[in-house]
C-alpha cells in the first residue's frame, strides 16, 4: 500500500472541475482545497479522504474514499443539486491522468444533504471511491 498517489489523485480531480465550463457557468471558479474566509454564496470544496490497503498479488493498490462539497447559502437546494448533480457526472468513470500510478476506478459511492443551522448553509457532501495502483511502490 502507499499513500503517494494522494496528492496526484487531488489534483487531477482538482483540474477536472476546473477545466469543465458547465461546471464553470454554475460556481464560476469557486472551487476550493481550502476554502477562503469570505466564501461566495456557492461553491464547491475538496475534503476529507480516507485511504487504505486493497492490494494483493497483483499489485499495489490503494483505495481513496474522498468527498467534495457543494455548500450555498442561498435558499432551496434546487442550484447545489444542479452542481452535485454536474460533479457526479464529472468524477464518476473519469479517465484521470496521474503523475504517478493509474486509476483503476472512480466511482460515486454516496451523497448526503443537509441544512447546517450554525452556518446558515445548505450542502450536499458526494463521496466517490477511487482504486489507485501503484506500481512504484
Amino acid at each position: 500500500m502507499s499513500y503517494a498517489l494522494s496528492e496526484g489523485l487531488q489534483a487531477a480531480i482538482y483540474a477536472r472541475l476546473t477545466a469543465d465550463a458547465e461546471l464553470g457557468s454554475l460556481v464560476g471558479a469557486s472551487i476550493y482545497d481550502a476554502v477562503p474566509d469570505a466564501a461566495p454564496d456557492l461553491f464547491v470544496a475538496l475534503g476529507q479522504e480516507n485511504a487504505r490497503a486493497a492490494g494483493d498479488a497483483s499489485g499495489q493498490v490503494t483505495t481513496h474514499d474522498l468527498k467534495v462539497s457543494v455548500v450555498t447559502r442561498t435558499a432551496g437546494y434546487v442550484t447545489a443539486k444542479r452542481v452535485a448533480a454536474r460533479l457526479s457526472d464529472l468524477l464518476s468513470n473519469a479517465d484521470l491522468a496521474l503523475p504517478r500510478g493509474r486509476v483503476i476506478s472512480l466511482r460515486f459511492r454516496l451523497a448526503r444533504a443537509r441544512r447546517d443551522e450554525g452556518e446558515v448553509t445548505r450542502r450536499i457532501d458526494l463521496w466517490f471511491r477511487a482504486r489507485l495502483d501503484d506500481p512504484a511502490a
